[in-house]
């Protein structure tokens, strides 16, 4: 049984398997698309705001 994912940019279903050179996405364009929302801060990984204080004093806090 293949294992089928989907594409985390545009929903198409993608074979899991080393066939699928930019697994989990469909193609490098949809591979490309979500670098770049991860460059522009669109997809972010929350902060933990105590931390943020303590090691980043002079950068304006998270929002």
């Amino acid at each position: 049984m293949t294992t089928r994912v989907q594409c985390p940019t545009c929903g198409m279903a993608v074979e899991w398997s080393s066939s699928s050179p930019y697994r989990p996405f469909c193609s490098e364009r949809c591979k490309l698309i979500d670098l770049g929302a991860w460059a522009s801060e669109k997809h972010a990984i929350p902060g933990n705001e105590l931390e943020d204080d303590v090691f980043s004093e002079e950068l304006s806090p998270r929002h």
